[in-house]
């Protein structure tokens, strides 16, 4: 089993702490402050097998990362940690946009590239697959929740990346069938901008787990 950081404090990244610590994963969740960590206890099930750090310290005593802060501040914050980042795999869960009047996404902050591009391009000694973005966050350790199989989209320039990040997503319940590789990380800029049909489809149905998933 590995040892996984994940970087941030919310939903998203206690969700997936949760499952990958139960599927026998050593965690370490990374906030910015002592007060950030305090919070992310909440909700979480005490384990053995989770910890709590600092960003910069989860970033260099981990062996894959898991990027789950805000995807807007995302760049800025993962940037500085370039050093702490090297040779590992980066796995980018987050969508970057800007929050449209009603809090929900409204427009991408990088159109014509991603939020995983433009990682990539400055962490250029960093493994970035980007995948798990075009669900509700539930649905990332629950894929066999929905009625209809969703998918998990993979995009990375490296492949053996790729296969250890296709074994992380079967530590959280998906099928070798249910996960869609796309191709290199510019692969990325689809599945971001997938993020865009969320908001109308959360203003009619409310917060329902789904996922924008390909049928054949």
């Amino acid at each position: 089993m590995s040892h996984i950081g994940i970087l941030g404090t919310g939903r998203v990244a206690t969700n997936l702490a949760g499952e990958l610590s139960a599927a026998g994963h050593h965690i370490t969740l990374g906030s910015r402050s002592p007060q950030d960590t305090a919070a992310c206890t909440t909700g979480l099930a005490p384990s053995p097998r989770i910890a709590f750090a600092d960003h910069r310290t989860t970033a260099r005593t981990t062996d894959i990362v898991i990027n789950a802060t805000p995807g807007a501040s995302s760049l800025d914050r993962l940037t500085d940690l370039r050093t702490e980042l090297a040779g590992k795999i980066l796995i980018d869960v987050s969508n970057a946009t800007r929050d449209a009047a009603d809090g929900l996404p409204g427009d991408l902050c990088y159109p014509g590239s991603s939020l995983a591009e433009k990682l990539q391009a400055a962490l250029p000694d960093t493994h970035v697959v980007k995948t798990l973005n075009t669900m509700l966050f539930t649905v990332m350790t629950a894929p066999e929740t929905l009625a209809t199989p969703p998918t998990a989209y993979l995009s990375g320039n490296d492949e053996d990346a790729k296969k250890t990040v296709t074994g992380v997503l079967g530590d959280l319940g998906w099928q070798q069938e249910q996960i869609e590789d796309l191709g290199d990380i510019s692969t990325a800029r689809a599945t971001e901008a997938m993020i865009l049909i969320v908001p109308h489809i959360l203003r009619r149905h409310g917060f329902k787990p789904f996922a924008v998933s390909l049928a054949r």
